[in-house]
């Protein structure tokens, strides 16, 4: 059985929610990503409140007139985050970025901690079929 923590991206990187957007940019340039968790401070346990996205950044703050080196990541993140546990087989991970149409989920382990991300690219390399890949992104991008 294919799990989450096989599919995933591992070695994820934090972004405070307390950082500005212009480093978090800036973080994204340095990984070659295009999205970070968002960490709340208040929490002892540092654990996820949020991802922000390149797409974010620019679109509801740069193109809002907003100062990306005064608006921060928390105030970006809204609602609940969508994550997904490490031991989840590849139909849930399906299932849980189809319904939600996302396409970059992190994966968390036992302590709630973010260990991975599975973006659509590390579906198509090696987990997903043609049919598959094709379904996945007709549900995700409809």
């Amino acid at each position: 059985m294919t799990t989450a923590a096989d599919i995933m991206h591992p070695g994820v990187r934090w972004v405070p929610a307390t950082e500005t957007l212009d480093r978090a940019a800036q973080l994204m340039r340095e990984m070659d990503v295009g999205a970070l968790p968002v960490s709340d401070p208040n929490d002892p346990n540092e654990r996820m409140c949020g991802i922000i996205t390149d797409r974010d950044i620019v679109i509801r703050c740069i193109a809002a007139g907003r100062d990306p080196s005064r608006v921060t990541a928390g105030e970006l993140c809204e609602g609940t985050p969508r994550w997904i546990s490490a031991e989840a087989d590849l139909s849930e991970v399906l299932r849980e970025m189809e319904t939600h149409q996302i396409r970059r989920l992190p994966v968390i382990d036992g302590n709630k901690r973010v260990v991975g991300v599975i973006s659509e690219t590390d579906l198509g390399r090696h987990h997903l079929n043609d049919k598959q890949l094709a379904g996945f992104v007709e549900q995700v991008y409809a």
